[in-house]
């Protein structure tokens, strides 16, 4: 994965709440496409009309948002069910970063497995972030992972909280599986001492090696 160190860029702003899963990705699309086709199809539902021609009214279809990294969000962003398509949709459209009140949880630990950035903040702080990306489409804001801060536009910083392995994690663009395999020597030291205190535990490694 692509390391998330210091990422800046305009945020689109989107408080639409209990956006699921199937609005940022119909299920048919990750039947149909590779992870690499799937940008064009995000929220599919809300940039199309009927017609099947582009809403102008969507703020997914307006050129000053294209390319954003950030998309400030509404609460229990995420929600419904749990494919990790709807993340890589996400990400294909070129964001990073998600901030918004509230995440569904499984979507919230599908967008760390594919370094997408999950903020979470009070519904007020949240709110103002949108209204300054609704002034100013193009004004930069910048998320700092490793100060955890959020730098709107001619606005003081924001402390965010994250766990600190995933932190790690995200900076060094790994997931779950990276950070166990960074440890495998500590792993294997520790399953060489164990044997010695506990032998009656690796009896069975023991009779298959036989």
């Amino acid at each position: 994965m692509q390391p998330f160190q210091i990422v800046t860029g305009p945020a689109i702003p989107f408080r639409r709440p209990n956006t699921d899963t199937d609005v940022i990705i119909r299920i048919e699309r990750l039947s149909e496409l590779q992870r690499h086709e799937l940008g064009p199809y995000a929220f599919e539902a809300l940039r199309r009309r009927a017609d099947q021609t582009d809403d102008p009214d969507c703020v997914f279809n307006r050129d000053v948002y294209k390319g954003a990294p950030i998309l400030i969000a509404g609460e229990n962003f995420g929600c419904g069910s749990s494919r990790e398509g709807a993340v890589w949709a996400i990400a294909e459209l070129g964001i990073r970063c998600i901030i918004a009140p509230s995440f569904g949880g499984i979507f919230a630990n599908n967008c760390f497995q594919n370094g997408v950035l999950t903020i979470q903040l009070p519904d007020e702080t949240v709110h103002r972030l949108a209204e300054i990306a609704e002034a100013d489409a193009r004004a930069p804001f910048t998320v700092d992972l490793a100060a955890k801060t959020l730098l709107p536009p001619n606005e003081a910083a924001i402390p965010f909280d994250i766990e600190t392995l995933r932190q790690q994690a995200l900076l060094a663009g790994t997931d779950e599986l990276g950070m166990t395999l960074a440890r495998v020597a500590e792993l294997e030291a520790f399953e060489l001492h164990d044997a010695v205190e506990r032998p009656w535990v690796y009896l069975n490694d023991q009779m298959r090696r036989c």
